[in-house]
């Protein structure tokens, strides 16, 4: 192991968690897993044992404290990332948290604060579309103007299933939050009103699950956007964005890397089974690029940033529209996105 790696401790070996430590230890270069925790402490003592000089630590305050944690994933549910971030903060330990930021908006933007307080950014937050190629690809179209003004924006976000107890509410905290931080990053504008409709449910939807749901987001400058949510389609992941702009259109995610025609007339290919085949890339450049971030931040910490992606002030935008979006589930009437100004916080 070299001296000059990034130890870092992964917190929650879950799914996403589990995921994230067999990405830094097999793919991802200038980092190692030096600590996990989860609340299952057999299963982080599985994985410790499985990795050279890891060690399990019960406690995650324990963990984010380590003397030999340089830095910190948070992959823990959601109701337990406000109490973590502070103490990544408290311990200036660089973090980068999966979404949500936390569960609510007025938690989102104690973070907020805290970190701007501080005066140096260590959160950053795992919306990893903003990694995805084609996505970059469409952001540098539209930067680049060769769309013109961005007028509308459709996006399609299904799942072929999800786990016992993902509730309606959860379509919109779980599933629209991606949808959300990709409406800010490719239009660079704030959200300022949703509206969440619930058309005739899947009858193959578990009782009690609105699903699909559509929702209709407009953004400060007026722009409208689109997103059909649909959780539990049975066939596969599939996520699209198409830009309409005045010049022209663009979408991404149709999957044509391989298209088959055969007789009589028929053509189709193949669609990623989940969300690890079709962002697994994605996933692999964000952590690479916030390992690379946090490496220079501690080699030269006058840069005053450990982060090279979405931040503490965008993940609180995300749960505030996520937050406008339940109620108006609720309701069914569009609801508007409550915010503080930006620049009312020095530093976010």
């Amino acid at each position: 192991m070299s001296e000059n790696e990034l130890r870092i401790a992964v917190l929650g070996v879950g799914l996403i968690g589990a995921q994230h430590v067999d990405r830094i230890t097999s793919r991802i270069t200038g980092a190692r897993v030096a600590v996990v925790n989860d609340y299952v402490t057999d299963k982080a003592e599985q994985v410790a044992a499985g990795l050279p000089g890891c060690r399990a630590v019960a406690d995650p305050l324990d963990a984010i404290a380590d003397p030999d944690v340089d830095a910190v994933v948070l992959a823990t549910p959601g109701s337990t990332h406000e109490k973590q971030l502070l103490a990544c903060l408290e311990n200036r330990k660089p973090v980068l948290c999966e979404k949500p930021l936390t569960t609510d908006v007025e938690t989102s933007l104690e973070i907020v604060r805290r970190e701007a307080e501080l005066g140096v950014k260590l959160i950053q937050v795992g919306f990893m579309r903003r990694f995805d190629p084609e996505y970059a690809q469409l952001k540098a179209l539209l930067d680049g103007g060769e769309l013109g003004a961005p007028l509308v924006m459709h996006c399609a976000h299904r799942n072929p299933a999800v786990p016992h107890g993902f509730g309606s509410e959860m379509v919109v905290r779980d599933s629209l939050v991606h949808e959300v931080d990709v409406t800010r990053f490719l239009l660079g504008e704030e959200i300022v009103s949703i509206q969440i409709l619930t058309p005739a449910a899947n009858p193959a939807a578990p009782e009690g699950l609105a699903d699909p749901q559509i929702a209709i987001l407009r953004t400060a400058g007026g722009r409208h956007v689109d997103v059909e949510l649909f959780v539990t389609t049975g066939v596969a992941y599939e996520v699209r964005t198409e830009v309409v702009g005045e010049l022209g259109s663009a979408m991404i995610g149709l999957d044509v890397g391989l298209v088959r025609k055969s007789a009589p007339g028929r053509w189709g290919g193949a669609i990623t089974p989940s969300f690890k085949e079709r962002f697994g890339q994605a996933f692999n450049t964000e952590v690479q690029t916030w390992v690379d971030a946090v490496r220079a931040g501690l080699a030269d910490p006058a840069t005053g940033t450990f982060i090279a992606g979405p931040g503490a002030w965008d993940g609180y935008a995300a749960a505030a529209v996520c937050e406008a979006g339940v109620q108006s589930l609720r309701s069914g009437a569009p609801a508007a996105v409550s915010m503080v100004a930006r620049d009312s916080i020095e530093g976010a």
